[in-house]
């Protein structure tokens, strides 16, 4: 019985660096594959115009498939002065908005903060948010860790033929692993 235990051991043991391998391999593959986003460019889609909440243009840089899930990067272009997203939450993701150019006001946890250009903030996952832009035009990066489903969330609702409704809007923000818990912002 012991020598059974012994091999069994054994086997698992010798197996393990492999099994890890493979792992740790595709990792650094990734790592190693880097590639270049051209400005005014989306790595994938094209430029994914935006219906309901806004009308803005959205562009992804580095894709959750591009990260194993890992992270998600898209630069928005905001042509929807006054208008935003509406209170939501998103259970798995931290959010970071740079603000590249323009203004917005950021609600996060109740508490309200004006961007301008080159100002930054950090929505943590479970937390809810909204934002609304403020100037005329404007444009923001986004990263997103993990990737999560933004990414899809994007693409469903550009892919739609008509302006959803709030409860359309709704179903496709809990489709794609985020809760809207209140309406957007008033900008005054």
């Amino acid at each position: 019985m012991k020598r059974n235990n012994f091999i069994a051991a054994t086997i698992a043991l010798a197996t393990t660096p492999f099994l890890s391998f493979g792992k740790a391999t595709l990792f650094v593959e990734r790592k190693l594959k880097g590639f270049k986003i051209s400005a005014g460019e989306g790595r994938k889609h094209g430029h994914i115009k935006l219906k309901g909440v806004n009308s803005n243009v959205l562009d992804v840089k580095i894709s959750g498939s591009d990260t194993d899930g890992d992270l998600a990067i898209f630069e928005q272009t905001s042509l929807s002065q006054g208008k935003g997203t509406p209170m939501h939450i998103h259970p798995n993701q931290d959010e970071i908005f740079i603000v590249l150019e323009g203004s917005y006001l950021f609600e996060v946890g109740g508490e309200r903060f004006q961007l301008a250009k080159g100002d930054s903030i950090f929505l943590p996952r479970k937390v809810a948010h909204a934002w609304s832009q403020i100037s005329e035009k404007g444009k923001m990066q986004v990263i997103v860790q993990p990737a999560g489903k933004l990414e899809d969330f994007f693409i469903s609702v550009a892919a739609l033929n008509h302006e959803p409704s709030k409860d359309e809007m709704a179903q496709l923000f809990t489709a794609n692993e985020m809760e809207v818990v209140g309406p957007p912002l008033q900008v005054d």
